[in-house]
């Protein structure tokens, strides 16, 4: 039995070495497994938590994939292994992060895997890259479209469009 792909939002985060670099290398990475839909133009963004790290780059893409959102979890853990992350590093310097932002409409809630992401709403890191390629894409649970999510920060948090060199 086959069924229709879903359409996942990714969040894609580095901090480490060349970062630009670290973020191509994993939507490849990504590329092999899933399809790949848009990808939003990078910003370079404040941390946010432990704050005595250097800046991130940011971006979002969007990927078709048959994977359940727990093989998807493992799937970006594993390219972040890859890349050279070391494990259960949170709110520490990384090369890359993969954060499932959006499975379909799906909502979920389990030890290894919340969906929608629970911090998406606060993070115009996130939001940013998210409105430029799906701006009206609407939170299953709080029911605003991500434009509206990005408009209710007041704190932007040094999200700055990224020129690359």
């Amino acid at each position: 039995m086959s069924f229709e792909p879903v359409t996942v939002y990714l969040g894609l985060g580095s901090n480490l070495g060349d970062r630009q670099d670290n973020l191509d290398r994993a939507l490849d990475f990504l590329s092999r497994r899933l399809r790949l839909g848009q990808v939003s133009s990078i910003f370079d963004t404040e941390p946010l938590g432990n704050v005595n790290q250097p800046r991130f780059l940011n971006l979002v893409c969007q990927v078709y994939t048959r994977l359940a959102p727990l093989g998807l979890l493992a799937l970006a853990k594993g390219i972040e292994l890859k890349l050279g992350r070391a494990p259960h590093t949170s709110n520490a310097p990384r090369p890359v992060d993969i954060d499932i932002l959006f499975y379909g409409d799906q909502v979920m809630a389990t030890p290894e895997l919340v969906i929608p992401h629970p911090r998406l709403a606060e993070r115009a890191f996130v939001l940013t890259p998210l409105v430029e390629i799906a701006p009206d894409l609407v939170h299953p649970v709080s029911g605003k479209t991500v434009r509206e999510l990005l408009q209710g920060i007041t704190e932007k948090q040094g999200v700055l469009r990224w020129e690359s060199t």
